[in-house]
């Protein structure tokens, strides 16, 4: 499998260089990423439950789908194409805000991301990609603060602070 890059940005996400994923991970470097959140109709949030062999945060539930941009494409293009990747479907998308965030993980990698929040609309159950994600479920927002405050272990980083942070510009 071809090695993936990630784009290095500053605080002001202006693209500064490329890395390997994998050693942008390990030496904590900022670097350009996305998440998605998809809502149907009942104003319900698709989470996904990252799969069991995901090099960190295994099987841990977040939102609807998250990556990095590849070098030339933009934020919209990135989520719309990961959506696909790991869910089965395409939806438009709106970027809503975008922060900074550092954190370490277990194994010695530490995610330090300029990560761009991005919203759609699908009325349908994902057709999940097994290899990026083991399950789904649909939840209405306030079902997943109020479960994120009992059980937060369960929840990956990013998500926890996108719900304690930035709840405004995910709400509908």
């Amino acid at each position: 499998m071809k090695e993936e890059y990630v784009i290095l940005v500053n605080e002001k996400d202006e693209q500064i260089g490329l890395m390997p994923k994998m050693e942008a991970h390990e030496k904590a470097i900022l670097h350009r990423a996305f998440s998605v959140f998809i809502f149907n109709d009942a104003n319900e949030l698709l989470l996904q439950q990252r799969a069991a062999d995901k090099y960190h945060s295994p099987l841990l539930w977040t939102n609807t789908c998250c990556s990095h941009q590849r070098n030339g494409e933009t934020n919209l293009e990135a989520g719309k194409r990961r959506l696909q990747e790991e869910m089965g479907f395409a939806c438009e998308l709106e970027e809503k805000t975008s922060f900074i965030y550092k954190a370490p993980f277990d194994n010695g990698l530490t995610e330090h991301e300029l990560d761009h929040v991005m919203v759609g609309k699908y009325q349908k159950n994902p057709i999940i990609n097994r290899e990026e994600v083991e399950n789904f479920k649909w939840m209405l927002l306030k079902d997943v603060q109020k479960d994120i405050a009992q059980q937060p272990e369960l929840y990956t980083e990013w998500f926890k602070i996108i719900f304690e942070k930035f709840y405004e510009f995910i709400k509908h």
